[in-house]
Order: C-alpha cells, then sequence, then structure tokens
C-alpha cells in the first residue's frame, strides 16, 4: 500500500529522473508564460492608450453572435436582465432620489424598442394593453408615454422619424428643463430616404439639421445625461415592400457615415453595436425593415446593462461595471510582499555578483562548473517564494480585479464542451506507460484519477455546463471522489503509519489551505467563496479528530488486539452519526456553523450559511465512504482475498468477470439515473446516498485487470499533482469575474485565447505548487513546538483582521 496517496494535491518526493526531466520543462515552460503574461500585458496597455479602459464604448460599438441566438459584446459581460433585475435595478437607483427617465426619438425601428423595453419593465398587461389600444386608434405615428410612481419612472416615445426641426425643438427643450432625461435614444434615416427616394438633397439636410442637435446634446451630458445614437440598422432588400425599394443598404451607410462625421466629437455616444445585433438576424425580420424579436430583446439587454450594472454589481455583468476598489487589507498585503520581492531581487543580484567576482578571483585554468556553488541560506529560500508569489497574486489581481483584461461570458454547446473532453481524454490516452506500482489505488493511479477529473471539471466550468443535468450530475461525482480518495488515503495513512501528530495535522492543513487563505486577503474574497478547500479541510479535521481519539488504532495495534477493530467500527459509526444529526436539522446545523469566530469560515460575503449547507450536506458522506472503503479493503487484504503484488490480474477468470459486469452496471445505472431525474435539487438529493456506487464500481474497473492496474497516463498524473492548485486558481486567471465569464487575453481570436490562457494558468498552479511546498517545512517545522510557535504567530495576524471583519 503506497502511502502517498494521503494529499490531494500530490506533494510528493521526485521519484525518477523523468521528474526530473519534467521540472526542467516546467521552468521553461514557466519561462515562457512568463514572457507570454508581459507580452499580453504590453499589447492591451496599448491597446487602453489608443482606445481607453471603457466597457461602456465596447458594449456599445462592437460584439458577435455566438452560436445562433447568443450576443457577446467585445471585451466584456452582459448580464441578462430578468424582468425582477430590471425593477430591482430601477427600485434601488429610485430609492438613492434618482428620476429614471428614458426617452426614444425616432422611426418605427425606435418605437419597436421602445416597446421591447416597456415589455421588460412590466410584469403585467399594462403596458401591452396601452400599446394594443395606440395601434387600434391608430396611434402608431404619434408620442407615447409611460410611468411607474413606485420606480420613479418615466418612459416616453417621441414621434420623429426624420431629423428636423421638431426633433431639434425637443433636444433643446431638455436641454432647458431643469431635469432632463437620463437616457435618450435617438435614430432614424429611412424615411428621410424613402420620402426623397434615396436623393442627395436629403442627406445634406440630414447632416445639416443633425449639427444642430449637438450643443444640445453637448449639455446635457454634462448633467449626467446619456444620449445614444443609434446607427441605422441593415435592411433585408428581399423582403421589402416596393414602396420601400429605394432603401437599400448603400443609402443607409452613407446615412450612418454622416452620423458619426457630425456625432464623433460630440459628447453623443454612438450605437453601433445595434446595427450589427441586427446585421446578423435581419434574415428573421418579416417586412426586411422592421428587427425581429431576438434584435430588439438584445437591444434591450444592452441598454439595461449600460444603464444598471454599475449600481447592481452582477458578478456576470462587467459591461459598464467599475473595478472593485482595493481595501485597506490588500493594499498592506500586497506591500508585505513587495517587500519579500525586494528583499529577493536584491538577495538574487547580491548571489550574481559575488558568484561573478569569484570566477574572476579563479583566473586559472578553473571554470565555471569546478567553483564552489553557494547554497541559498533558509532565509533567502524563504523570501525568493514569497517574492515570486507576490509576481503571481499581482498577475491574478490584474486579471480579475481590474478591467485592465478583458473578460467574455460563458457559452455552452454540446460542441464546446465535448470536442475539448475527447482532445484531452485522446492526448491522456497517447501518453501512457508503465508504472512501478501494482497496488490497488496507487501513487501513480491516483494523480491519473485526479488529473482526468480534474481536466474534466475545468472544461465543465469554462463551457457554463451546469445547466444540464447529465453533466452536472457526472461531475458532482467527481467532486465526491476527490473527497472520496481523501478519506481513503488519509485513512491509509493513519492505519500504516500511525501518525496523529499536530506536526503531521498542521502540514496537511497548510498544504491545503496555503494558496487560498493568500487569494482571500489578495482578491478580497471570504473563505467560503474557495468552497472546496473548506469542504475538505473540515473533513480532513473530523476524520483527524475521529481516527485520534483514543483508543488509537493502526494496523500494529489491532494484530496484538483484535478488538480494536470493533472499536475503529465504532468510531466509524460514530462519525456517521454525528453527520447525520447535523443533517437532520437545518437549524441546528445553522447553529452550530454560525458561531463566532468560526462563522467567518463559513459564510458568504451577504453573511449566508446555505452555500456551506448545500456543499456540505452534497458529500456529506463522500469522504467517510472513502474511509470505510479503505477499512474494508485493507481487512479484505489482511484476510489474502486477493493479490495485488504482482502484474496479474486480482481475482479468478470468473469472480473478474462478475466483478466487472457488477461494475459496468453500477456506473451505468448512475447514469441512467442522472437522466432520469427531474431537477437538480431531486438528483442532489439521492447522490449524497449513492455515490460511492459510481466510485467504487470505477475502482474495480480500474484495477480488476493487472494490465490496466499497472498502467496509467503520465499527462493525467501529472496535472492530478496539481489538481488542488488548477481547482483554486481557475476562478481568477482562467475564468473571470469570480468564475461567471472568461478571461480574454487575445480578443477576436477565442480557440487561440482558450489555450494561451490555460498554457499561462497551467504553469502559474504548477508554480504555486512547489512554492508551496517549498514553504511547507518553514511554516510547519518538524518541531511541534516551532510549529506551535508559527500556529501563534499566524493567530495573532488573523486576530486584527478578524476584529475588522467581526468574527469576535
Amino acid at each position: 500500500m503506497n502511502m502517498e496517496t494521503e494529499s490531494l494535491g500530490g506533494y510528493g518526493k521526485d521519484r525518477t529522473a523523468a521528474d526530473f526531466v519534467q521540472q526542467i520543462n516546467a521552468k521553461n515552460a514557466k519561462l515562457l508564460a512568463c514572457i507570454m503574461v508581459l507580452g499580453f500585458i504590453s499589447y492591451h496597455g496599448i491597446l487602453h492608450l489608443q482606445y481607453g479602459i471603457d466597457s461602456c464604448k465596447w458594449l456599445l460599438s462592437d460584439g458577435s453572435y455566438k452560436g445562433d441566438t447568443e450576443w457577446q459584446p467585445y471585451g466584456c459581460m452582459m448580464h441578462k436582465y430578468t424582468l425582477t433585475d430590471t425593477r430591482r435595478c430601477f427600485r434601488y437607483l429610485a430609492f438613492l432620489g434618482r428620476h429614471n427617465h428614458f426617452v426614444f426619438v425616432g422611426d418605427s425601428r425606435i418605437r419597436q424598442l421602445y416597446e421591447t423595453f416597456l415589455k421588460q419593465l412590466d410584469s403585467n398587461s399594462k403596458t401591452s394593453s396601452l400599446l394594443h389600444e395606440a395601434k387600434l386608434e391608430n396611434r402608431a405615428h404619434t408620442d407615447l408615454s409611460f410611468g411607474d410612481a413606485q420606480l420613479r419612472l418615466k418612459v416616453q416615445f417621441i414621434w420623429s422619424p426624420v431629423v428636423n426641426k421638431h426633433m431639434s425643438e425637443s433636444f433643446n427643450d431638455w436641454k432647458e428643463s431643469g431635469q432632463p432625461p437620463s437616457v435618450i435614444v435617438a435614430g432614424g434615416a429611412t424615411w428621410s430616404i424613402k420620402e426623397s427616394n434615396g436623393s442627395q438633397v436629403a442627406l445634406v439636410e440630414y447632416t445639416k439639421n443633425l449639427t444642430t442637435l449637438v450643443q444640445a446634446i453637448d449639455v446635457m451630458s454634462k448633467r449626467r445625461s446619456r444620449v445614444l445614437w443609434t446607427l441605422q440598422e441593415p435592411v433585408n432588400a428581399a423582403k421589402l415592400f416596393p414602396t420601400r425599394s429605394m432603401i437599400t443598404n448603400d443609402q443607409i451607410d452613407l446615412y450612418n457615415k454622416a452620423a458619426i462625421e457630425i456625432l464623433q466629437h460630440s459628447k453623443a455616444e454612438l450605437w453601433s453595436s445595434s446595427r450589427l445585433v441586427a446585421q446578423g438576424n435581419m434574415d428573421e425580420s418579416d417586412d426586411g425593415l422592421h428587427l425581429s424579436p431576438l434584435v430588439l430583446k438584445h437591444d434591450t439587454q444592452i441598454l439595461l446593462n449600460m444603464y444598471c450594472n454599475d449600481h447592481m454589481n452582477f458578478n456576470d455583468g462587467t459591461c459598464c461595471s467599475s473595478a472593485e476598489s482595493s481595501t485597506t487589507l490588500q493594499i498592506v498585503t500586497f506591500s508585505a510582499l513587495g517587500v519579500c520581492l525586494v528583499i529577493a531581487l536584491v538577495m538574487g543580484f547580491r548571489m550574481k555578483y559575488q558568484r561573478w567576482r569569484r570566477s574572476h578571483e579563479y583566473s586559472r585554468v578553473q571554470t565555471d562548473e569546478n567553483e564552489p556553488v553557494e547554497s541559498k541560506d533558509d532565509f533567502t529560500e524563504i523570501m525568493t517564494a514569497l517574492g515570486k508569489l507576490a509576481i503571481i497574486m499581482g498577475y491574478f489581481y490584474l486579471c480579475d480585479r481590474t478591467s485592465f483584461f478583458m473578460k467574455e461570458n460563458k457559452y455552452f454547446t454540446q460542441v464546446s464542451f465535448w470536442l475539448p473532453v475527447g482532445y484531452v481524454f485522446a492526448l491522456g490516452l497517447f501518453f501512457t506507460e508503465d508504472s512501478r506500482y501494482t497496488k490497488v489505488l496507487h501513487r501513480d493511479q491516483t494523480d491519473e484519477w485526479k488529473g482526468w477529473m480534474q481536466l474534466v471539471i475545468l472544461v465543465y466550468h469554462m463551457t457554463g455546463a451546469s445547466g444540464i443535468l447529465p453533466i452536472y450530475m457526472h461531475v458532482r461525482v467527481m467532486v465526491s471522489s476527490y473527497l472520496f480518495l481523501s478519506g481513503y488515503g488519509h485513512f491509509s495513512y493513519f492505519w500504516h503509519r500511525g501518525d496523529a501528530s499536530l506536526v503531521r495535522f498542521l502540514q496537511v492543513l497548510f498544504r491545503l489551505n496555503f494558496l487560498t487563505v493568500v487569494l482571500c486577503l489578495i482578491m478580497n474574497r471570504p473563505y467560503q467563496f474557495y468552497y472546496f478547500v473548506p469542504l475538505i479541510s473540515f473533513w480532513f479535521l473530523m476524520l483527524y479528530v475521529v481516527l485520534a481519539l483514543p483508543p488509537h488504532i493502526t494496523s500494529t495495534s489491532a494484530d496484538h488486539n483484535p478488538l480494536h477493530y470493533f472499536y475503529l467500527v465504532i468510531k466509524l459509526v460514530g462519525l456517521f452519526s454525528v453527520i447525520t444529526i447535523l443533517y437532520m436539522s437545518e437549524v441546528f446545523f445553522e447553529k452550530v456553523f454560525v458561531t463566532r469566530p468560526w462563522k467567518a469560515l463559513f459564510v458568504t460575503t451577504d453573511d449566508d450559511i446555505h452555500e456551506w449547507w448545500f456543499r456540505w450536506k452534497l458529500d456529506r458522506y463522500s469522504m467517510s465512504f472513502g474511509c470505510v472503503f479503505a477499512f474494508a479493503f485493507l481487512l479484505a487484504q489482511r484476510l489474502n482475498l486477493f493479490d495485488d503484488n504482482n502484474h496479474s490480474n486480482l481475482f479468478s477468470p470468473g469472480i473478474a468477470l462478475s466483478a466487472t459486469l457488477a461494475s459496468l452496471i453500477g456506473i451505468g445505472g448512475y447514469t441512467t439515473f442522472s437522466f432520469l431525474c427531474r431537477n437538480k435539487q431531486e438528483c442532489n438529493e439521492i447522490h449524497s446516498y449513492t455515490v460511492f456506487v459510481p466510485i467504487v464500481s470505477y475502482i474495480v474497473l480500474r484495477n480488476v485487470s493487472g494490465v490496466l492496474r499497472t498502467r496509467y497516463s503520465t499527462f493525467f498524473a501529472w496535472f492530478g499533482r496539481i489538481a488542488l492548485e488548477l481547482f483554486v486558481c481557475q476562478s481568477h486567471v482562467w475564468l473571470a469575474a469570480d468564475t461567471h465569464g472568461v478571461l480574454v487575453l487575445l480578443p477576436g481570436y477565442p480557440v487561440l485565447n482558450s489555450l494561451i490562457t490555460s498554457f499561462v494558468f497551467v504553469c502559474a498552479s504548477h508554480e504555486l505548487h512547489s512554492l508551496t511546498k517549498a514553504l511547507t517545512p518553514y511554516a510547519v517545522p518538524n518541531d511541534w513546538k516551532l510549529a506551535l510557535r508559527n500556529v501563534v504567530l499566524f493567530l495573532m495576524v488573523l486576530v486584527p483582521i478578524g476584529v475588522r471583519d467581526g468574527m469576535f
């Protein structure tokens, strides 16, 4: 039984020459990643110098379709406002004393936008009846108005299809009013083209009249009014009525060009993305002129994102949203890491200088290889590690706490999910080799298991596949498998080594939590945001308490006193009983976990315990299942029910075939269940009790054959060793906006961007894994007194932070 399975992140010692080669390759890869990051920082810096960091401008100017129906603005994320979200936004702004006044000025296409905007606002049929009455009374070409006193909301439509004196007077009236509209959406050209039969004179008149609007627009913008001039959408010539045949896209382009030339130097905001939205969907237009419902829906969402995002702080709405301001704690943390970086650089230059001096002093035949190499002392190694950490955390902050790099919404299709999964498994199967281990669940095999599961989970998160129930349930099994393996590994370690010391306990907690604690300080996120780390740390703590309590049971003690097997069963039954008692009453559960001072470890930013309750109950038995499996496996091994000391099959052919069939039925049964259950809530309730079936089935399938058991994928195993860092880091440097979007380093090339961000993300995760490994012996020395001293020092730092955040 290999004892290296106890750690989730795989912090074992390097074992072979192949590992040494991998280290060299990893260093080269990290160097390349650093160069790429510097290149993209320079690239985005140049972009921002030229165009500015204005996500509102990105929202209103550019974008493209993902698939056939999803609109993606250029460089930022667009929240999908529901009716509830929309009313909440206006209610909040009304509470702040703001008057929400929207005016739509233009022709029938602007009127369409006005009507769709109203439907987004009103939950009853009031707006529909008003619009229906207007049509019955033949008031299609008249002004319309809608108001809601509770929301301090007024929405108007001004019929002004031609840019003329009437439109100019309206703008001047708003300019002179004490409270101009919050947002004015104006536009028009098709009537001018139609009425003039596309004459040049009408275009000149349009340009002249548009000039008269500039002064009013500039004055209103100084009073916090936003004026959006919509560039005219194209038409579908094949569907146009004969009376509109003169409205061509060439004519529309001329009018748009004139509008850009006149308004680009004014305070008006040119809304060109509306034209792009329509351009990709004019085939759905009923008459070739008016806009389809899908286009109007996207235009309305663009307006709401522009107006509300900076006030509502939706995680998936970064367009027009200001970057999160830095807290005092973030500044202090960065300052401390910055000091470490400066010290590390000074020491590095000093060592280089001393080495250079020595090389000149050995002026004879001696070469650099023969010179004594100055080894780093402990202080230098610590400062170097923390200096590297400072650089990586700076990149994390730049990616996810600023608007420097762009972000995009996730987009799911079956192809976008299954294609990368297929590529990953093809690579994994290609890089396979014989393992030097033959045991069931040996180190290489568990690393491989963690690796392929982690890669699938990454694809799942990047593509936003959580809405697909069967995929969601299988990913839940993968998360449960991590906890199962952790329970199996820790139990096996305790059983064979009997090491329940304080030092080991602190070392495991440090390895699991170091990166997460640093990210909490740097990224200003609660501990519960990185939900997997609190989950696995909690279950390790529970398991440690159960196994460390007297009587202390190990394989040696059980050999001398068989009664210890009974004591161990009682301990495991007690563990299951405590879990069940906590689960039976959510009120009792909350009282336990919202008790100060540990409340801060289990609540979200909104001081809510329900996220922890959901995660806890979903996998409440997973680690315990791992312990029970380990116990049963060790007993079976002791009773010689199978032999895994060689490359042969575990069982006789008949038993092996039966076990294989049973395992296939177990996995197939769970897959069938994931397709048949009706909703996530129902699936999750059953999942907690049945998750061990597919996990144990996979273990049997993977190990029953000697050939399969003794071969493994080096590709997957490499990722498995940094699985914890990959799980934690994905939130900020691969995904974006707290996992709600995708980071964009190279806009316009989604596939290439995914490859680049993935490469940098993996290199950063690998380096953080190495830094954690390097700092562990200094943070938790083997001397328990020194380890306890460091715990006290950590608490001395934590207490002021806790007092500020209300922990005590």
